[in-house]
């Protein structure tokens, strides 16, 4: 699993991430925090401080992670990044 470690959190798999996220263009903290192996508190904190390994918007009070930039720091390929590199 590729990603940051801070403290124990449920890991998921590139396929679980897939699933979740679906063709979502946004997926909230709590699924990239799993993707990333980062902790519920870390995560929050590090998007608080604008520190999160990837693109986040705050919409409101609510922090939405960019799935592309998700995808890109998982290595993890998508139709459309495929797509472009032919």
């Amino acid at each position: 699993m590729i990603g940051i470690h801070h403290g124990y959190t449920q890991s998921c798999t590139r396929d679980d991430l897939r699933r979740a996220v679906g063709a979502a263009s946004r997926v909230d903290v709590d699924t990239a925090n799993k993707a990333l192996t980062i902790g519920r508190s870390m995560g929050y904190a590090l998007a608080k401080r604008s520190e999160y390994p990837v693109a986040v918007l705050r919409l409101g009070n609510a922090y939405r992670v960019v799935t592309a930039e998700l995808h890109r720091v998982l290595g993890i390929q998508t139709e459309e990044s495929v797509a472009s590199s032919v």
